[in-house]
């Protein structure tokens, strides 16, 4: 389905990058994973070549905030594969006080965290997008989240240590916004820019918690990383050729 596709997944070392990387690599795409660790980018990267037994799995150092490093990295691989198809916005750079609760916040944190993350996802699809406007067309995804589409259920973290930021929810709310922007402004050049908006992802959480959100959802609760899989192909593939400016949603009714 995905034939020969060079896909770059930024964030391709993390838990849903990874999971990207192998859905573009068994559709018999090519996948990039674009990530600000080399060494875990480069693990990665042997590790699930070995796991598939695939070589179509590459690497590049890429850090989003850095229109030099975003140049480097579209020169590089449209110089070594003749192309590129797709750009996911998967990564999720933050400072090392994000997370805080509200009323801790730090003003230049907040900004901080909004540019290193929305704008690194601005700037990234805006230097993309130059490329595909000379290559003749392009395919542009950006992951949000439930918060961005819902105000957050605070009470499925009732009893435990876990919040939601409220970085996390400007952030994800404007990148659906942000998607719809470049989808309008992209008319007439064949590029198309889609949001995928997961719901919570299973990654060892409190009980308490997994029951609570569970509670809020219509079967499963939290998603395992790989229930994502066939939503990000779709768009990936030319089953979605005229989806554009939309957000899909996968999230086991939780917005419901």
């Amino acid at each position: 389905m995905l034939k020969d596709k060079v896909v770059i997944v930024t964030g391709g070392a993390g838990l849903l990058g990874k999971e990207f990387i192998k859905a573009v690599v068994e559709q018999k795409g090519i996948a990039i994973i674009a990530d600000i660790n080399k060494q875990i980018g480069k693990d990665t990267q042997k590790l699930l070549q070995k796991e598939l037994n695939s070589k179509n799995i590459d690497f590049i150092k890429l850090d989003i905030s850095s229109k030099k490093s975003i140049n480097k990295m579209i020169d590089k691989i449209s110089s070594k594969y003749g192309r590129i198809d797709a750009l996911v916005n998967n990564a999720y750079p933050r400072n090392k006080n994000y997370g805080r609760s509200f009323f801790e916040v730090e003003y230049k944190d907040f900004k901080e965290n909004l540019s290193l993350n929305l704008g690194g996802y601005f700037l990234t699809s805006q230097q993309t997008a130059l490329f595909f406007k000379k290559q003749g067309y392009g395919n542009i995804i950006n992951i949000s989240s439930i918060y961005g589409i819902i105000a957050p259920k605070f009470e499925v973290y009732d009893n435990t240590l876990m919040t939601t930021p409220v970085e996390y929810a400007a952030i994800k709310s404007a990148l659906i916004h942000l998607t719809k922007y470049m989808a309008k402004y992209f008319k007439g050049q064949n590029i198309k820019v889609n949001t995928l908006s997961p719901g919570g992802i299973f990654d060892n959480q409190n009980e308490i918690f997994l029951e609570q959100y569970k509670e809020q959802c219509l079967n499963k609760g939290m998603l395992d990383k790989s229930d994502l899989s066939g939503a990000l192909v779709f768009l990936l593939s030319d089953l979605s050729l005229w989806v554009n400016g939309q957000n899909i949603v996968v999230d086991d009714g939780f917005t419901l």
